[in-house]
């Protein structure tokens, strides 16, 4: 069920700390919808386990990788063919996930906090790529490590994405179980 990493330290050994967290399934469905069925998915925060995974694959073929089997995403790239990224990072180090998908120039959808849009970094990095939104009506609960609901999350979510929704802005209702 993993779906962002966890570790302490990156392979470059920049320091992370720990905001592990995994994304319900509910969180996965909206996005499968803007998937073209021919492309394959590469889901590069995620083990066979992670909502990702599951609900991706029943529609795309998907090729997961995680760091904890030694795939660091800012090391690593799948040597199968791929066309796009969809996942969950981890929410430290917004920019430095953000500048690696786009180094791909391929399309991402990476679900990440709205109050990241407050910060500089979105709007140096998307200035001359178009940023889509893909936002939702509610929030997102999020499963702690130990599988628990957390049901404090005091933030809302949304997808980021690049070449992938039909226009800039998506709205899309969460159907929250």
């Amino acid at each position: 069920m993993p779906s962002i990493d966890n570790r302490n330290l990156f392979t470059d050994g920049r320091h992370v700390g720990s905001d592990e967290a995994y994304t319900p399934s509910y969180g996965v469905k909206p996005i499968i919808k803007y998937i073209p069925s021919h492309a394959v998915v590469w889901c590069p925060f995620d083990t066979s386990e992670s909502e990702f995974v599951k609900q991706i694959s029943k529609t795309n073929k998907v090729i997961y990788s995680h760091i904890d089997d030694d795939k660091d995403f800012f090391t690593y790239e799948p040597h199968e063919h791929w066309d796009m990224i969809i996942s969950n990072p981890p929410f430290k180090n917004k920019r430095e996930f953000f500048q690696r998908a786009l180094s791909f120039n391929k399309p991402f959808a990476l679900l990440m906090t709205v109050a990241w849009l407050n910060d500089a970094a979105p709007k140096e990095l998307f200035k001359d790529v178009d940023l889509q939104l893909l936002m939702f009506n509610k929030r997102m609960k999020f499963a702690n490590p130990d599988n628990r609901i957390n049901n404090k999350v005091t933030f809302s979510s949304a997808y980021y994405c690049n070449n992938i929704l039909p226009k800039q802005i998506v709205m899309e209702e969460l159907d929250v179980c």
